[in-house]
């Protein structure tokens, strides 16, 4: 896969100034750090397929990972090249051996799905292949990992410093953190993740993902089509990431802090 990144750096947050208020005392001025919010329009073989709204950082890492996550590639071997412009508003993906169907087809396949964290748009499904979520292969974890992990999580990332207003996503080996992205999402922190090892070649299927989301079905989803084993929250699970954790055998792990965390699905027990 190319890449092509002709892409400035663009400054995650703005100091913006305001009234500090509290009990019993006069606003004081103040300044606060306002996350940015970023729109990328993502074009795959010259079709507009996705609207992203993110955080302006590794955005070639999010488009890849989305495509993967989403089912709309099975590999990165899949892919030819991703281009992105001066701005990091464009995206151009340019995929290998596929072919769009007939002009009518393609007008009754367009549709809108939103998600709940950011105003992002699925504005095609073109490219999604109908597909079975895979089963996962299960690997070994001990608590000490989750422990250590979680020590780390608590340390904060830097730009929820500065702002308090993303999600941050870790890819970990064991005890052994290979990637740690932030959001305004946490289905693009993930997604962000997700690119950075497919980009260097990392083995998914030895990895476990720390999220500071919760975990609906939609954000299983993108951790079993991934085939990552282990997937950890520092926040809560739903009934139905539960229990589609417990029919395609991945490891579910939530409300994770440096002191406990709780066991939803171990399909190795």
């Amino acid at each position: 896969m190319r890449i092509v990144d002709q892409s400035t750096p663009i400054d995650g947050h703005v100091e913006h100034a305001c009234h500090l208020v509290k009990p019993g005392a006069a606003p004081v001025d103040d300044a606060y750090g306002l996350q940015a919010e970023h729109v990328v329009r993502v074009y795959v073989n010259g079709e507009l397929t996705m609207n992203l709204t993110c955080s302006p950082d590794h955005i070639v890492e999010l488009v890849v990972g989305r495509l993967f996550t989403e089912g709309m590639v099975a590999g990165i071997d899949e892919i030819d090249e991703v281009w992105l412009c001066e701005h990091s508003t464009r995206v151009m993906v340019f995929l290998r051996d596929r072919q769009l169907p007939a002009a009518p087809a393609r007008e009754r396949i367009v549709q809108d799905v939103g998600t709940c964290c950011t105003d992002n748009r699925t504005l095609s499904s073109l490219f999604l292949r109908d597909e079975k979520l895979p089963q996962v292969t299960p690997i070994p974890w001990n608590a000490e990992d989750v422990f250590a992990l979680a020590s780390v999580f608590e340390r904060d990332t830097p730009m929820h410093r500065k702002t308090y207003g993303v999600h941050s996503c870790y890819l970990a080996q064991g005890a052994q953190v290979l990637y740690c992205c932030e959001d305004l999402g946490r289905h693009n922190a993930f997604d962000k993740v997700v690119g950075c090892a497919l980009v260097d070649g990392v083995d998914l299927s030895r990895c476990t993902v720390f999220t500071s989301g919760r975990v609906p079905t939609d954000m299983a989803v993108k951790a079993i089509r991934a085939r990552i084993p282990v997937m950890v929250s520092k926040a809560v699970p739903t009934d139905l990431a539960v229990q589609m954790a417990e029919e395609h055998g991945l490891t579910l792990l939530c409300s994770a802090h440096s002191d406990s965390f709780r066991i939803m699905n171990d399909p190795g027990e």
